[in-house]
């Protein structure tokens, strides 16, 4: 290490410790008024002026301060340093700083000595409009002048304390795996899901549902057998309610986006006598893509599949290429050879289970989530389909805070920042919102 070395390093812990036994107030001694000695500050208290430093304008400035021969008679000063405004400051170093401060127009906000280095430092501010590299630049030629460095920031190395997650009123809130697992309270610190659409082509939903009619922007019956029906469709409304359940309505539960708006799209029906699930065919699902075609709806949730379709595979290539993310339930055998799990881009997703997913694929929470059902009531559901709906909540709380985001990006974003919960590896809504607010540092 070198001399300049030492002394930078020396100047740099002198800053952060900043307490000398005694001080002296920085208008006293541009004044040229006598220091006089101070009672210690209490321990709770910051080192005087610290607080006021600015490292964008400050600059550590050190003059030579060899110390005198110590004196030991009665009324001597006993540190052997003569009378000046700064504490421990030799008569030549007291002059050469006041000179150094009146010729380069510097203000000084705190002083100390390092006596080991035979050296006095002073923190000094520029004149206002002055540019601070020149005035160093001028002081590092002046032969009174040690060092001269910009003042410098530093900081310990600790996790920060993550904010307190949100604590809803609604009364199932802790009985929502999905939603406990995901972590989406602790991302609602940061996004709801404000300003996002998202287009549910399903079955029809409970348009009355108390957890739900607050968050549907429009709906289209693209089935239109029976209008009533609509509301009595159990699969759609679990999907709205996992997505955008209202929150803080002393009610039910929340959903992953519960500020993000839905337009549902019923494109599937139950047959008769209603133990079957839902079916959909190729022109229902048709209408439905052609008229989200129409909308600003920037995710469409496609908890639904089956074979290869050409007009199908048309269409959503359509969505696709305006910027849409298309979100996809895995087909319980597990393969994507389908509509619309097949297709390039979409993004595919299978409720977590201990076993490893196919390459690509998003696991998310699908086992016994508890969500809106018809009647006004909830009841636990499981499936690919829900764990697709939030995978599809938590894009809305991505769009919210990055609307620009594309479908690629936010699949990685998604399997990078996804947690491994008790062995089972998901998507997490409050790592998906910290990784993007790090990759997009003003958002």
């Amino acid at each position: 290490m070198t001399p300049r070395d030492i002394v930078l390093a020396a100047c740099l812990v002198a800053v952060a410790a900043c307490a000398p036994t005694h001080s002296t107030r920085p208008d006293r001694a541009a004044s040229g008024m006598a220091a006089s000695t101070a009672a210690p500050a209490p321990a709770s208290t910051p080192a005087a002026g610290a607080w006021a430093m600015d490292s964008r304008r400050d600059i550590v400035l050190a003059v030579a301060n060899p110390l005198a021969p110590m004196s030991t008679h009665a009324g001597s000063n006993v540190l052997g340093y003569a009378s000046s405004g700064h504490y421990g400051a030799g008569q030549r170093a007291a002059g050469m700083l006041a000179e150094l401060k009146k010729h380069y127009d510097l203000q000084e906000v705190a002083g100390w000595p390092i006596t080991a280095l035979s050296l006095y430092c002073i923190v000094v501010k520029p004149a206002v409009g002055v540019d601070r590299d020149a005035v160093i630049a001028a002081l590092a030629k002046d032969d009174r002048v040690q060092l001269a460095q910009p003042l410098q920031d530093y900081a310990v190395y600790t996790e920060p304390t993550p904010p307190d997650a949100h604590r809803y009123n609604d009364p199932y809130v802790d009985l929502q795996r999905g939603f406990v697992a995901t972590d989406a309270a602790l991302a609602h610190t940061v996004s709801r899901g404000d300003g996002v659409r998202v287009a549910v082509v399903d079955t029809g939903a409970d348009l009355t549902h108390p957890d739900l009619q607050a968050r549907i922007h429009d709906t289209q019956d693209d089935v239109g057998t029976d209008a009533g029906a609509f509301d009595r469709d159990a699969h759609g409304t679990e999907i709205a309610g996992v997505i955008a359940a209202v929150g803080d309505n002393h009610q039910g539960m929340v959903g992953i986006a519960p500020k993000a708006t839905l337009s549902l799209y019923k494109a599937c029906w139950y047959p008769p006598g209603g133990h079957d699930g839902a079916r959909c065919n190729s022109f229902t699902l048709a209408k439905a893509l052609a008229a989200v075609n129409d909308t600003d709806a920037r995710i469409v949730n496609l908890s639904l599949g089956g074979p290869a379709d050409p007009l199908l595979g048309k269409l959503l290539e359509h969505l696709l290429g305006q910027g849409r993310i298309v979100v996809a339930a895995l087909p319980p055998n597990g393969s994507e050879r389908g509509f619309p799990d097949s297709a390039d881009g979409v993004i595919v997703v299978r409720a977590g289970n201990t076993t490893a997913a196919p390459p690509g694929v998003l696991s998310a929470p699908g086992n016994d989530i508890l969500t809106t059902q018809p009647g006004g009531s909830y009841d636990f559901s499981s499936g690919s389909s829900l764990a697709a709906a939030h995978v599809s909540g938590i894009l809305a709380l991505l769009l919210s805070i990055e609307p620009n985001l594309d479908a690629r990006t936010a699949h990685d974003l998604l399997l990078r920042s996804s947690k491994l919960t008790n062995g089972v590896l998901e998507v997490n809504a409050a790592l998906a919102v910290q990784t993007l607010r790090h990759d997009h540092p003003r958002r």
